[in-house]
């Protein structure tokens, strides 16, 4: 049995609050002898995740941060007369995605835990027009009548979760695909097909996909957002932590250099205080 007194680990979804994981992992991961044999992660959380298991911290804070530093903004209507997206998310997310993964991290990846990462299917049938707008639908519903850790809309709207494990992927590029179909938000990155089909962000599925890891002896699971503890679930062999403050930073916000390394300092903090109390 693993000596790690986690065998599983979640990184849910959340934009650019998802840096907090890996602050919190930079910290809470090595005091605690945390190594777990697989990992569930949606949109950005699964980025978070594979600089996490191949160990880049600050680089991948420093990368983001340089690009969002000279980023004109979060949406500049103006680039659409160039012949450009007016969102930079998708040139800057991918830009980010090949410059940190290098031949010797993506075999690390693909050797390592097993990474395994949502993406949403819509119903078959549904198209590009009708992707959106369940999509569109399941959102506002969750956002309406949901509030929970879990979301539950967008099944209801008849997406289903497909998961993919990186040791799938064979190159940077393949790397970098799966994780913008994981985070596929359209208008702010565009509506991707996978194998002819469209996706969606799988946080439309759940964005603290827990399934992804089960069954599991004892997992992990890292927030992006503040809940109630009220609301947080209990179920026997599941740890949530979530920030202890506030995140500093919105979700789709590639602006803020100052905000993504706020983001990280605070769950550096979290990370220190989880194993100290631990």
């Amino acid at each position: 049995m693993s000596q790690s007194p986690f065998d599983a680990a979640v990184f849910a979804g959340g934009g650019c609050r998802c840096f907090w994981q890996l602050g919190f992992w930079s910290t809470a991961a090595s005091r605690l002898g945390i190594v777990p044999d697989r990992i569930g992660a949606v949109s950005a959380g699964a980025a978070m995740a594979c600089a996490a298991l191949t160990g880049i911290f600050e680089d991948l804070v420093e990368d983001f941060a340089s690009r969002a530093a000279v980023n004109a903004g979060n949406f500049v209507p103006r680039n659409w007369l160039r012949g450009r997206s007016a969102f930079p998310h998708e040139q800057m997310y991918r830009g980010t995605i090949l410059a940190m993964t290098s031949a010797s991290r993506l075999a690390k990846l693909r050797s390592g835990p097993d990474l395994r990462v949502l993406i949403g299917r819509p119903p078959w049938g549904a198209g590009r027009a009708g992707t959106l707008v369940l999509g569109l639908l399941g959102s506002r519903l969750e956002r309406l009548l949901g509030g929970g850790v879990h979301a539950v809309w967008g099944r209801r709207c008849g997406f289903r979760p497909e998961l993919v494990s990186v040791r799938e992927c064979e190159t940077a590029e393949d790397l970098a695909a799966l994780l913008l179909h994981s985070a596929c938000t359209p208008p702010a990155l565009p509506l991707y097909l996978r194998d002819g089909r469209p996706v969606l962000d799988g946080g439309i599925v759940d964005g603290v996909p827990v399934e992804a890891v089960e069954p599991a002896r004892n997992t992990l699971v890292l927030l992006t957002r503040r809940y109630p503890q009220a609301a947080l679930p209990r179920v026997p062999g599941r740890t949530y932590v979530q920030p202890s403050a506030e995140i500093p930073i919105e979700t789709w916000d590639y602006a803020s250099p100052d905000g993504v390394r706020a983001t990280f300092e605070l769950g550096a903090r979290d990370g220190r205080a989880f194993a100290a109390s631990s």
